[in-house]
């Protein structure tokens, strides 16, 4: 592949320390890398179109990368941060994710960039965010699209690189390595066990095209080996918890096995092994562990969706209905929490209560999940006596919540098949009309253990949450690092690139799917992906409708302001994009739409009737309520 040099451009540092930095990017495990167009990070698309090249076209030295490209900035890094969570879980890949970079060019498509990495901040993903700038002299001084781009993104990156343009010196390749090597260790928390995105603002002058010169030849001078920080393996749910190596230091005054002693004192009073009313609590990302712990002790296992953990004997799918039982909710007195939970405010609500002991495993990362500020301890690992199962409940606790579950079950199935008609006191002279949940309920019945299932925010990720009843459930992910409706097609499209062999769909509200639509677009040079995007599209936002604002005597303003109508024909926006499109509008509808997803991307749009939405959501409380208590009186 030679290209014509241009008079003034015999050889450009700027294409030299492009290709130097994407070589050292693919020695540091980087594999994917998602461009978006522009004319300042030019040097580095001639460079990653040269790395993606076939075998036989690609140029010596250029190492193999695969690139994705897109048009719109805010998508191409939501499709990165798809890309970097679906590593996680390849079939023959690594436990913890891999490195993904995005590249965009300066001025507003670097803060284009900001939502995505702020999720990625949040759930610890490695994002290597590489923008173009202009060289040092230029800024401040109303150049074209330039704006002060270093520490733009604050405090959300684990590390922020401003490097100057290069001018050609002898040393600049090994100092480029060495940034490199430094940002990719700091994105995958080898050193701090804290992975998250990493920032390197790259200046280049003109002339920012290729010539003729020859790739370097790959150099392993500063490329520097940082041993990494051993972290957990996600377990099985039938072998035994991995030890976690536990870092020097610590918040807590007792972790591990010293957290087992029954002289334990908490500000709720002594501490107990055995006997003490426990759940687990697991939110998004507690991985298998919080099963394991679950089921060997006999605790209710209470497991969002995204949770990794939402399975098994010891799962209450209607946890968040079933709290509020005084012999159930109200018996609690230790919670065990892993991963992020954000989704019931009953949760929140146990967590916050003084008669409440809270242990969180937080084996990785900074930060540790603390919303109530109510936690006892916080621990790199389970206790030996947590993990060996020698802390069981009272006799018959773990029996009484799934009685009472089993029950619940039953109830919400009633309410749901009786249709929103009938919460508001009649009945339909058509077809069944879909609500959320019974949308829900259909997708987690058709969705295999070998299936993925990408859940956006709002109400679909609670929807969920309170009818899927799996043993071995599917993979569910979300972007709840922030819970935005940000970019989550694009999201859904880097997971279904990231896992070929699995089949995907998404679950997205209609405001969701309108504001990632441009995440529909697909180049026709892009590989192509399999995904089924399924759209609960009751016109506006009805999870408000749900909260204070969706009081009756809020009824004024809550149409304009917060449930937002917008009539958009979602079957002609798909057309535009070139992307099959099928309407449902009665349940029977459902599981046939759900049945095949066919090759592509492809989007089944389901009426939902919110109109009863806090009907709905009132009912199925009092129906659980009065289901669970009849079993625990029996």
């Amino acid at each position: 592949m030679s290209r014509v040099t241009t008079a003034d451009a015999p050889g450009s540092p700027a294409v030299a320390a492009a290709r130097v930095l994407v070589q050292a990017l693919a020695a540091l495990g980087v594999e994917d890398v998602v461009l978006a167009p522009g004319s300042r990070s030019a040097p580095l698309a001639y460079a990653l179109a040269d790395a993606a090249a076939h075998d036989d076209e690609r140029p010596a030295h250029a190492p193999a990368l695969r690139l994705h490209v897109r048009v719109d900035e805010r998508a191409a890094a939501f499709l990165a941060l798809g890309l970097a969570k679906a590593s996680a879980h390849a079939d023959d890949g690594p436990t913890t994710a891999r490195p993904v970079a995005v590249v965009t060019t300066s001025g507003t498509a670097t803060a284009n960039l900001h939502p995505a990495v702020l999720e990625a901040h949040h759930s610890g993903l490695p994002l290597v965010v590489l923008t173009a700038d202009r060289p040092h002299e230029l800024r401040g001084t109303g150049a074209n699209q330039t704006t002060d781009q270093v520490g733009m993104f604050g405090s959300a990156v684990r590390l922020a690189v401003d490097l100057p343009a290069p001018v050609g010196l002898p040393h600049e390749a090994r100092d480029l390595r060495r940034v490199a090597s430094r940002a990719v260790a700091a994105a995958t928390g080898a050193r701090t066990g804290d992975p998250g995105p990493v920032h390197l603002d790259l200046a280049f002058r003109d002339p920012l095209v290729p010539g003729d010169e020859a790739w370097p030849a790959p150099s392993s001078e500063g490329l520097t080996h940082v041993q990494s920080r051993p972290v957990p393996v996600v377990p099985t749910t039938t072998g035994a918890i991995p030890a976690v190596v536990q870092a020097a230091g610590g918040v807590s005054t007792r972790t591990g096995d010293q957290a087992d002693g029954p002289e334990r004192t908490t500000r709720r009073g002594p501490g107990r092994l055995g006997g003490v009313p426990t759940v687990v609590v697991a939110g998004d990302g507690a991985g298998a562990a919080a099963r394991r712990i679950a089921e060997v002790n006999a605790w209710p296992l209470l497991a969002e969706p995204s949770s990794g953990a939402r399975g098994g004997p010891c799962a209450i799918s209607a946890y968040r209905l079933l709290l509020a039982d005084p012999r159930l909710g109200g018996r609690v007195r230790r919670v065990v929490v892993l991963g992020r939970p954000t989704l019931s405010r009953p949760v929140l609500e146990l967590l916050g209560r003084a008669d409440v002991e809270v242990i969180v495993l937080a084996p990785r990362g900074a930060d540790w999940f603390d919303a109530t500020r109510s936690a006892d301890q916080v621990l790199l690992e389970a206790p030996a006596r947590m993990r060996q199962g020698r802390m069981p409940g009272p006799a018959g606790w773990l029996e009484s919540w799934r009685a009472a579950d089993e029950a619940a079950r039953a109830a919400i199935d009633a309410v749901l098949d009786e249709g929103p008609e009938a919460v508001r006191g009649r009945r339909s002279r058509t077809g069944a009309r879909v609500t959320g949940p019974v949308l829900a309920r259909a997708l987690a019945a058709a969705s295999t253990p070998q299936d993925v299932v990408v859940v956006g925010s709002s109400n679909p990720v609670r929807d969920l949450d309170l009818v899927a009843r799996w043993d071995t459930p599917p993979l569910v992910l979300a972007n709840r690092g922030l819970a935005g409706i940000d970019g989550t097609l694009s999201t859904a499209t880097g997971i279904a690139l990231g896992l070929p062999r699995r089949r995907v769909r998404a679950l997205v509200g209609d405001l969701t799917f309108l504001h990632d639509a441009g995440g529909l677009l697909r180049g026709p040079g892009e590989p192509a992906v399999d995904l089924q995007i399924v759209v609960a599209n009751d016109d506006g936002g009805s999870i408000f409708a749900t909260l204070e604002h969706g009081e009756p005597h809020r009824a004024a303003v809550f149409e304009r302001v917060f449930a937002t109508p917008h009539g958009a024909d979602l079957a002609a926006l798909c057309a535009g994009y070139g992307v099959r499109h099928t309407r449902v509008v009665e349940v029977d509808g459902l599981l046939p739409a759900l049945a095949a997803p066919g090759r592509g991307v492809s989007v089944v749009e389901v009426r939902v009737d919110r109109t009863g939405r806090r009907a709905q959501t009132q009912l199925l409380a009092r129906t659980v309520a009065a289901a669970a208590a009849r079993v625990l009186d029996a």
